[in-house]
């Protein structure tokens, strides 16, 4: 027997702390973070997509990029499961999860040539980006500075990534 498993983003019910953030808070903090989770995971599976599948001449240096991408989102993922649960909430990971909320564009399964690998990694980079920044917005519209701390770790990460993954389609002028 098959179990349906809820994809919306709603308030859940929090486990008992003494984190002086208001439970209102706190469940909005927790609604807003596992959104985010589930794109992060979604990501962190995109980058060993590329690593597994990547071809061509420079495929040496893409295949170490992009496993080394995936650990660091892989940090990511943890930090923010991490915080949903210092706030009292569950952190909700799971690849089915993950897929019903995830924010980013399906990866393309059929390419296989570096530059296109490069191109769709940029694309997901920047769309969690931008997911990312707007995180810190909310948690700091929430009052909860160190909910925004962790966001901008990840933020600047995802930034540096991105710059590497772009160096590989720009050229000197």
């Amino acid at each position: 027997m098959k179990r349906s498993i809820t994809t919306e983003a709603e308030p859940r019910k929090l486990y008992n702390t003494e984190n002086d953030i208001s439970q209102n808070r706190r469940e909005q903090l927790t609604a807003l973070m596992n959104q985010h989770l589930a794109s992060a995971v979604d990501l962190q599976l995109q980058m060993k997509q590329a690593h597994w599948n990547v071809k061509g001449p420079h495929f040496i240096g893409l295949h170490k990029l992009f496993d080394e991408i995936d650990e660091a989102v892989e940090a990511y993922v943890d930090l923010i499961a991490e915080r949903i649960t210092q706030l009292g909430g569950i952190a909700e990971g799971t690849v089915r999860v993950a897929a019903g909320r995830s924010r980013l564009e399906e990866y393309p399964l059929s390419i296989a040539d570096g530059s296109a690998h490069v191109e769709a990694v940029a694309r997901a980079l920047s769309t969690f980006g931008h997911e990312v920044r707007n995180m810190i917005d909310e948690a700091d519209d929430l009052d909860d500075a160190d909910t925004a701390d962790i966001f901008t770790e990840i933020s600047r990460g995802t930034d540096k990534w991105l710059w590497f993954v772009e160096a590989h389609t720009q050229a000197a002028k």
